[in-house]
This record gives C-alpha cells, structure tokens and sequence, in this order.
C-alpha cells in the first residue's frame, strides 16, 4: 500500500486566488500553527486586491491546498514582497511551496519585480531553508538584517524578531 507522499495525483494547478478561496486561505494559514493568522476578512481583501501578486495552489477538484499572498511595494515598485506561504498538512514535503514561490516570482519578474522581501523568524526554518533555495537556484544574493525587533509586537506572549530577507536582482 502506497503512503499519501507515493500515490500517483496530478501535480497541483496554480492560479490567481479569488474572494472564493479565501476561507480556506484562512483555515490552511491557521492549521500551520506557526504563522501569524490574520481575520478572515484580511483573506478576503486580499484576494480582491493582491490577487495579482499573490499564489493558490489547487487540487484535482480545483480545492486550495496551499497559497502565497504578497504585494509590490508602494515606495519601492521594482520589490514584490512575500507575506505569507502556506502549504495544507497532506500536501507538505512535495516542493509545492517552491512551485508556488517560482511561479509567483516569474510574474513578478514580468511585472517589473527586481527583487523579492520577505521576513522570517529565527526558529522557521523551513522558510529559510525556502527562500535560499529560491535564491540560489536564481544565482541572486541574499541580505539579512532585522526588520522588527521581539519589542515592537504588542503581544503578551512574545514575537520573535522578523528578519527581513533581500533577495535579488532576480533574473
């Protein structure tokens, strides 16, 4: 019996995600159980808005099973900025994510993107490890730096530090 990683499905389709996905943009963001989840309503405004710059990858029955929302930076346009990339449990360690991050880059790259940004905590590190594969398969550069110090959050828990990762001149 093969395990849910060895079945034989079709690879996920990517597209542009609508108002529609958004709930289940939603419930994937707040089943990884790391990411920061935001109000539903903020998924919505962000399919209606950011579709454009932003991911869905979808099952055989065109269901979201991953996304990547992001934005090109008002005050710097040549930046497409990655806010959040989510990929469902029964979907994870089959490199969608990665899919999801080329293709994104590659409209944004025929937007005008020059450069990604994205922030990541110290302790994810498969974001890291994303974003520098992401790098060096593209042969751009990387810069870190802190972008949010643990201080700025207002959170009575904690927040670690958002470390601002500069990725480019994207080809």
């Amino acid at each position: 019996m093969k395990s849910s990683k060895e079945t034989d499905s079709p690879c996920p389709t990517l597209d542009l995600p609508d108002i529609a996905d958004s709930a289940a943009m939603w419930r994937i963001a707040r089943d990884t159980g790391v990411l920061d989840l935001n109000s539903a309503y903020s998924y919505l405004l962000w399919c209606r808005d950011f579709s454009r710059t932003s991911v869905v990858a979808r099952d055989v029955l065109g269901h979201p099973i991953g996304f990547i929302t992001g934005y090109i930076r008002p005050d710097h346009p040549q930046t497409l900025v990655v806010w959040q990339v989510a990929v469902d449990r029964a979907h994870r360690g089959r490199g969608l994510a990665g899919r999801m991050l080329e293709d994104l880059a590659v409209r944004g790259v025929g937007a005008g993107a020059r450069r990604v940004e994205t922030t990541i905590t110290p302790g994810n590190e498969p974001s890291h490890r994303l974003f520098v594969s992401f790098a060096q398969r593209r042969g751009a550069r990387i810069e870190r730096e802190v972008l949010f110090g643990e201080d700025l959050f207002p959170t009575a828990h904690g927040h670690e530090p958002e470390i601002l990762y500069r990725i480019g001149p994207l080809a």
